[in-house]
């Protein structure tokens, strides 16, 4: 910090600065009383702003209630800053039940916050990186809407994401650094830097800073400050603000601080630091505070008195918070799911003299129908815009219809395709994205665990993630390996989001807009070898188109095709239950038993209707559970075996499952591919031997 004399004016107003220096010293007594109580305040890892605080409450004092916040564990003095109490920061650190945050259910420093009066906070995972998405996702919602007049661009709402200068060399920062510099989203990305990883150093980790790193992404402005001096921070932080809200494009701050605390709780400073830990303290945030305070007039008394009121303070609040009460241990399940508007089927599924309409088709109109009804609504993925319209012409004509902000190519960025609509979510856009290919989602899949499907859980209902995520799927005709996996078991074992899988174009009309309706993450799985109806076989794809007030809701299954009441009663009937292409073997199969085969399509994969499965293993005695998947360790295989336990008294046969061979890819040559996947004739071998069993 430049010498001041006392007679010249301060640059940061003298009221801000004691304002700075009374929450600097009560960051610091919070981490000396939860060091004091280590056997309570370290039960559950933690990690405080030691070292950081200057950086942190100049960017606190900068923020207002119609900004957006996403804020990395570390960040407990820019919460203090923006008027949370060490009370309520306690209750989170010891999991209490009225941790205003998450109801005890997330770490310290993991806010997730909607209270008028502050910025929005939107939950986010542990904050090594994969914040930067969503966080450029709450900037991009922001422009989209200023864009279609749904916010005033002269409001200057901004997003701020804090990270850690380590969590920089991740993949998916660059990907927001990408798109906030290709859509000149108003975003300032904080950059904290105190050259340390958890043991590992700066200088093991990084070829170059975040600030020289940001160089590569042209149009992303930077700039460096002091981070232990809170003069140099705030007017630094202004001048970020400035450009983020009037000039409507991104900011990178890379400020150097030191580290004074541990990395966390569960990793002691004093196993690594050595005398760096010395040097570090000679930057001290603190006393540099005040030492400029007394330059400018305040008396050492005066200094005292403040410490003494805050070490007050800070007791008061542990005591109150130590004794808190716990969450009630009934209350665990609460908020995996936002309930769902969508409730009962409504519209006309057949209208008189509807035209029959592709599975492609239907849902084109379906996303068609929604963009028109909801200004709110955009569609994005890679291909999905311009002249194109997706791969499959899923998406024709729609950016010409609605312009390119709301249907938009995007860069090839998994990650981000699927992590930014957390962000707009919080915003209050309403996304439908397209993964091109089931193939191509495992680089989204992070995004999809740490970001979409958590959030409703752990931030105790206030941030459900409204997402439509579309993604082609399944084999047929040569795919090869790349563009023919299917991947529903991975996606099963995701909790929080919703996995859809409609058969023909009436379901996939009306369950594209219950799941753009449903406020959660929901995934729809559209088979490709449907989409036409040119494979043989699949003609029954195609049906009378819904009117434009269809709507089915997500979780009910569908009885396609009954069994004969003569072959249930000689006991000459099975039920096959399926989803997909599936629908279609069977169907083929069963030309060749007529009568004796009853097929459920399940339509949605979870929510799961298993009431209707039940009864229809009552019904029959006997099932085959058929997939396109490889058949180890499926869906398919959980579900038979669920089967196996609940109705294991009206079972005459065990559960047969039929599914692909199981391998780790579905080769390119055709007569490769039929060998490897079900068909109606393998569907045929396994329905004749289970009747006959």
């Amino acid at each position: 910090m430049n010498q001041t004399s006392v007679e010249a004016p301060p640059q940061v107003e003298l009221a801000l600065l004691l304002k700075a220096y009374r929450l600097m010293l009560t960051a610091k007594t919070m981490a000396e009383t939860y060091e004091d109580n280590k056997a309570i305040c370290s039960k559950y890892v933690h990690s405080t702003s030691r070292g950081h605080e200057a950086i942190q409450l100049a960017t606190a004092f900068h923020l207002t209630p119609k900004d957006y916040l996403s804020v990395y564990y570390r960040d407990e003095s820019i919460l203090l800053g923006l008027g949370l109490t060490p009370y309520e920061l306690m209750l989170q650190l010891m999991a209490k039940r009225d941790d205003p945050f998450s109801g005890g259910r997330t770490y310290y420093g993991h806010p997730s916050l909607r209270r008028e009066g502050f910025p929005v906070i939107p939950h986010q995972s542990s904050a090594t990186g994969m914040q930067a998405i969503p966080a450029t996702g709450m900037a991009h919602a922001l422009s989209f809407l200023e864009s279609q007049h749904l916010l005033e661009a002269s409001e200057g709402r901004v997003a701020l994401c804090s990270l850690g200068d380590g969590s920089v060399t991740e993949g998916e920062v660059a990907e927001a650094f990408q798109m906030a510099v290709l859509k000149k989203l108003p975003i300032i990305y904080l950059v904290q830097d105190n050259d340390w990883g958890i043991s590992a150093k700066g200088s093991e980790m990084r070829a170059m800073d975040a600030y020289e790193y940001a160089a590569g992404f042209k149009g992303l402005e930077r700039m460096r400050v002091d981070g232990a001096d809170l003069v140099d921070s705030y007017t630094g932080m202004a001048e970020a603000f400035r450009i983020a809200r009037n000039e409507r494009r991104p900011v990178l701050v890379h400020a150097k601080c030191p580290l004074l605390g541990h990395h966390t709780s569960g990793v002691r400073r004093e196993w690594y630091r050595g005398n760096d830990l010395n040097e570090h303290m000679l930057l001290d945030p603190l006393p540099r505070l005040g030492t400029y305070l007394l330059e400018l007039g305040q008396t050492a008394d005066e200094l005292i008195a403040i410490s003494q009121e805050v070490k007050e303070e800070v007791q008061a609040h542990y005591e109150r918070a130590l004794a808190a009460p716990n969450p009630d241990p009934e209350s665990f399940h609460l908020h995996e799911f936002a309930p769902t508007p969508v409730v009962e089927e409504k519209g006309n599924r057949a209208p008189e003299k509807a035209e029959k309409v592709t599975m492609v088709d239907a849902a084109l109109h379906a996303v068609d129908d929604i963009l028109k009804q909801y200004p709110e609504a955009l569609f994005y993925g890679q291909d999905v815009g311009g002249e194109l319209g997706g791969v499959f012409r899923e998406a024709a004509l729609l950016a010409k219809k609605y312009g390119d902000a709301r249907v938009f190519n995007t860069p090839i960025q998994e990650a981000y395709i699927v992590g930014s609509t957390a962000g707009m979510s919080a915003v209050g856009c309403k996304p439908i994205v397209e993964i091109q290919f089931a193939d191509y989602i495992w680089p989204g899949i992070n995004q999809l665990v740490e970001e979409l499907s958590k959030s409703c859980y752990l931030s105790m209902g206030k941030f459900p993630v409204q997402a439509l995520i579309r993604v082609p799927i399944g084999a047929y005709g040569g795919g090869g390996p790349y563009h023919s996996g299917s991947i529903e078991s991975t996606l099963l074992n995701i909790r929080g989001i919703k996995v859809v899988y409609p058969s023909n174009a009436a379901d996939m009309k009306g369950l594209m807009k219950a799941a753009f309706l449903d406020p959660n993450p929901v995934v729809m799985l559209e088979h490709k070898g449907l989409y036409w109806s040119k494979v043989a076989g699949t003609e029954d794809a195609k049906t009378p188109e819904p009117d434009e007030d269809y709507i089915l809701p997500l979780g009910i299954a569908n009885v396609v095709q009954s069994a004969s009441e003569e072959q249930i009663q000689a006991g000459n009937s099975l039920a096959v239950i399926t989803y997909g292409m599936g629908v279609y073997w069977a169907k083929a199969a069963s030309k060749e038993l007529p009568g004796s085969v009853e097929i459920v399509d399940l339509r949605t994969l979870n929510p799961l209707d298993f009431a209707t499965v039940e009864a229809a293993v009552k019904r029959h005695g006997k099932v085959l559970v058929l997939t396109e998947e490889p058949l180890m360790n499926s869906f398919t295989e959980s579900l038979a075996g669920r089967i196996g336990k609940t109705c294991f008294q009206v079972l005459d046969a065990p559960v047969f499952t039929l599914g692909a061979e199981n391998l780790p890819a579905v080769p390119l040559n055709v007569e490769l591919e039929k060998m490897m996947l079900p068909n109606a004739d393998k569907v045929l071998k396994s329905l004749q031997e289970l009747l006959e069993y």
